[in-house]
């Protein structure tokens, strides 16, 4: 998967999609999860990326999608051990995208103990939404995030309440990850996710960035 930044005819190459669990406390409290004393880091392919205008395919594995939405910082310059301070430098760009979760796969991995990849991973289970310049949305953690699927609001919510902010996130993932340009951090949901359903329209809203429109359909026999 490629992504072009915007302003300029670069194209980078998407390498990593690192995702946060958590990391609202309201989203914690629904899951009836506790909330982490560090981020809660896991993967998702490249594969799973869809931009605005695509389909969100239900798989047959599951009867139980979520979506969750999401700010998404898209890493411009790479590093390891980035600084706190340092950290939103590294940012090119923000977009607003889904996690989408089979929610009975996680479900089952979870009782288990097993890693949540394939309930995270399946093709087309990473929306992401049009790309605005990092120097064009200031401050990422004073923005309000929302989606509606088929019209209603389901999920209403502001990055200020983010329990691991985004500078905080790049300091950490770059002490295990060493990051590259055309990462992606998707940095974790507010409360009120929820399922969708073959037919539906899911649209997603970031303040400052255009809106990520999908639909969803159900996978063919």
């Amino acid at each position: 998967m490629k992504i072009t930044l915007p302003g300029s005819k670069e194209t980078l190459n998407v390498g990593k999609i690192l995702c946060i669990g958590r990391n609202y406390a309201k989203h914690a409290a629904e899951m009836k999860s506790d909330v982490p004393d560090q981020p809660m880091v896991f993967l998702k392919p490249s594969t799973a990326i869809i931009r605005s205008g695509g389909v969100v395919v239900l798989p047959q594995q599951s009867q139980d999608v979520h979506h969750e939405v999401e700010l998404v910082a898209v890493i411009g310059e790479g590093g390891r051990n980035i600084p706190r301070d340092e950290a939103l430098h590294h940012v090119a760009a923000y977009a607003v995208g889904l996690d989408m979760t089979a929610r009975d796969i996680q479900s089952v991995a979870k009782a288990n103990r097993h890693p949540w990849s394939v309930a995270k991973g399946f093709d087309t289970f990473a929306p992401l939404g049009p790309l605005t310049p990092a120097d064009q949305i200031g401050d990422p953690q004073d923005l309000s995030i929302s989606v509606e699927v088929s019209g209603e609001t389901r999920q209403s919510g502001e990055t200020k309440d983010m329990i691991f902010p985004v500078a905080e996130l790049i300091h950490y993932t770059s002490t295990i990850f060493t990051l590259e340009p055309g990462d992606l951090i998707y940095t974790g949901t507010p409360d009120g996710v929820g399922p969708v359903e073959d037919g539906d329209v899911i649209e997603a809203r970031l303040t400052g960035c255009s809106p990520l429109l999908v639909r969803v359909a159900r996978q063919a026999d």
